[in-house]
Parts: structure tokens; sequence; C-alpha cells
């Protein structure tokens, strides 16, 4: 199986990758296709594809932040059960992150993600991909060491139309497992940064952000 990057909309693998989030994701967790050509470009946004036998299996986007030492999966998609596509993915991102952290001088405090709740999921059925069911895929990132962070999460829908989505949680895996809270401080900022590019966020995820600047730490719970 090889792990390789795009940087292009032109580049076919993309086409290839963009239906299958189409196949797995609901609408409005799926950029549309020509607003992803700056994404690619920006460097400091990774885009990666699982293929295997010259056909896209899966993908994954992330992104490291060093500036407050974080990273962040955007998302994880296994098209196919059987191939072993999600360790492969995993490990082959988290040997990428390492490499990011120490270019930039400052040890990785940990990984965002947003997570389903399967309780608030169950009309998604994420492509009959039995590795994309919202049960399997909760217990699998809580096995990798994710863990909720403890507030009522509003995620801006990315089909950019102001609506807020509330069927995910916020979590983070932190590099020490003995970890039990984040500083506040640090998701507010890396809220911001990674919603920027989202000009109509729902008044929930306003009033979200307001609220957790009022505080100082967020516990981190079991998922």
């Amino acid at each position: 199986m090889e792990y390789i990057r795009i940087t292009s909309i032109d580049n076919p693998l993309f086409r290839s990758m963009h239906d299958l989030m189409k196949e797995v994701f609901p609408p409005e967790e799926v950029l549309e296709y020509a607003l992803w050509k700056e994404p690619l470009e920006d460097p400091g946004i990774r885009v990666f594809v699982a293929v295997h036998e010259g056909k896209v299996v899966g993908t994954t986007e992330y992104r490291y932040y060093d500036d407050f030492q974080v990273a962040m999966t955007d998302f994880t998609i296994i098209g196919q059960a059987g191939l072993g596509i999600g360790r492969f993915l995993a490990r082959k991102r988290w040997s990428d992150l390492e490499v990011l952290a120490a270019e930039s001088g400052k040890p990785m405090l940990g990984m965002f993600a947003e997570i389903y709740d399967p309780y608030r999921t169950r009309d998604h059925a994420f492509g009959g991909v039995k590795p994309m069911d919202p049960y399997v895929r909760r217990e699998v990132l809580s096995h990798l060491g994710y863990k909720r962070i403890d507030f009522p999460y509003v995620h801006p829908s990315w089909e950019n139309n102001g609506e807020a989505v509330e069927e995910l949680d916020l979590c983070f895996l932190p590099t020490n497992e003995d970890q039990d809270e984040l500083d506040a401080g640090i998701v507010v900022k890396f809220l911001k940064r990674y919603y920027s590019v989202l000009a109509n966020k729902p008044k929930a995820w306003h009033d979200m952000v307001e609220e957790l600047e009022g505080k100082v730490t967020l516990a981190l719970k079991p998922l």
C-alpha cells in the first residue's frame, strides 16, 4: 500500500478521493470539489491517500500548528474493510507529525479530532463501510488514546451555510496518556484558526467560543 500526498485538484487521485468522501460522509461534511484548490496547495494542510493496487482505498487530512504545538486530524476515511487501512493511515500520519514537530523544535502536545457521537448520528450510513460506522470508529479512536473534551461542542457546517452541526464531540489525543485536562486557551485558539476559512459560522458556535474564553482548563473524559 502506498501513502501519497495530494497537492492539486488536477491530480487524478484527487477525483477518486473526493468521490470516496461523498460516498462516506454526509453532504455538510464535504467541501465542494472546486473549493479544494487552495487547501491542497497550502503547505500546512496535508492530504494523503492510501493507494492499493492502483485504487484509492483510504484518505486522511491533517495539519500541524507549530505555534501552539498541536495537530488536527480533519478526517480519516477507510474505503474497504480487511486491508488494514485504518492502522496504515494512523501510523503514517503519526510518523509524519513527529517529523513536523521535530522540525519546529518543540514537542507535540497532542492532536485534535472531531468524533461522531453514534447516539446522535443514526441516520448516517457512511457508505455502508463497517469500519466507518460511528460506533466502530469511536471505539477505535478510544483505543488510540483519544479523549472527549468536556464541553458541548458545535461544529459549523462545511457547506458554509451558517448551520450548526451538533452530532460530534471535539476530542484530543494527548502525547501524555495520563493527561486528564487541557488548557482552554489552546482549544479557543485552535477553533478560531481552524474555522477561520468559514465566513458563515452559526451564532451557537460564537456563543460556544465566548463561553470557552471564560474557562481556564477543560476536562478530558473517556470516549
